[in-house]
């Protein structure tokens, strides 16, 4: 499936099979059984989101630990690197996969394009960068959502109705909300677009994230920004290795999450950080991929970071 060239028809965009979903389904321990149209509820779409959040980690490890360093999105090679090597991914290779398994189950799917807030990545003041996020909307009744599964420590944990101001629990205690404005750099301040925000508890200030808008984003769009972001040294995630993946209890239940940035590893509980590891070594790093994030690489991968400004060489 050559995500750069899409049918003409939009409703002929590529899915996966029911096997394929049956398998999927399974690998996030939900009911392997592909549900009805009918069975297409929200409650039903945040289960999915939630079970692969916590399945499935946000990661950039393509760019440093394969041979070709490079990201691919096309849906059979995202497939194969979910669901068979139990692998992640980041942002355009989660929601383009995820997004594909929405549109094949039946919902009504819409890609978007977002900014990401430069204070995020420890930049000054509240700045969003160029196009390098993508987002699924989803439609159920007429209500519009916002479904994410790949921004990482800080994402959304469930469907988000896009409507201005209405705070939805995150991970207590932190919340989330989406609320329209204009960017800072918009000259035209008519111009306002969704803002996704979070706060650690109730009253605290609440931190931009990314901004995002409701104009569809077209496969080959995502080529486009794909490329700048896994190979532009401009690019943050080609100088530093990232890892995210959510914590999930019993009861369905987020409550946490693990993380990793270049060599350090922290698991969260409730917001308050239970564990920490620090990697100094290809050593030890590869030991926290396995145990914390269930991530297994390939001889051929590990060698590939050899001689990279994230190999650890201590």
């Amino acid at each position: 499936m050559d995500p750069s060239q899409p049918p003409k028809d939009p409703t002929s965009r590529p899915t996966y099979t029911p096997s394929q979903l049956h398998d999927y389904l399974t690998s996030i321990q939900l009911s392997a059984q592909v549900p009805s149209q009918s069975s297409l509820s929200l409650e039903y779409l945040t289960t999915l989101q939630r079970h692969h959040l916590a399945t499935y980690p946000f990661e950039n490890l393509s760019i440093h630990y394969s041979p070709t360093h490079s990201v691919s999105l096309d849906l059979d090679v995202l497939y194969d690197k979910f669901v068979r090597k139990r692998r992640g991914g980041y942002c355009m290779e989660q929601n383009a996969f995820f997004g594909t398994v929405l549109r094949s189950l039946g919902y009504e799917v819409t890609n978007v394009g977002g900014r990401i807030c430069d204070a995020v990545n420890g930049g000054p003041g509240i700045r969003y960068g160029s196009w390098s996020h993508m987002i699924n909307l989803v439609t159920i009744s007429s209500d519009k959502y916002m479904v994410d599964v790949g921004f990482g420590g800080d994402g959304a944990t469930a469907p988000i109705l896009l409507e201005n101001g209405t705070v939805n629990p995150r991970i207590s205690p932190s919340e989330m909300r989406l609320v329209k404005s204009a960017l800072p750099e918009h000259t035209d301040r008519a111009q306002e677009v969704w803002i996704y925000q979070v706060c650690s508890s109730s009253g605290t200030a609440w931190s931009p994230i990314y901004s995002f808008t409701e104009t569809e984003f077209f496969p080959q769009d995502y080529e486009m920004m794909n490329y700048w972001t896994s190979t532009s040294r401009q690019s943050f995630f080609t100088y530093a290795i990232l890892l995210a993946m959510m914590l999930m209890d019993s009861d369905g239940r987020m409550v946490g999450s693990v993380t990793m940035m270049n060599g350090e590893a922290k698991r969260r509980i409730w917001g308050q950080v239970t564990e920490a590891r620090t990697c100094r070594s290809e050593k030890d790093r590869l030991e926290v991929l396995k145990e914390w994030f269930a991530i297994v690489l390939t001889e051929e991968e590990q060698r590939a970071i050899k001689g990279t400004v994230t190999e650890l060489k201590g």
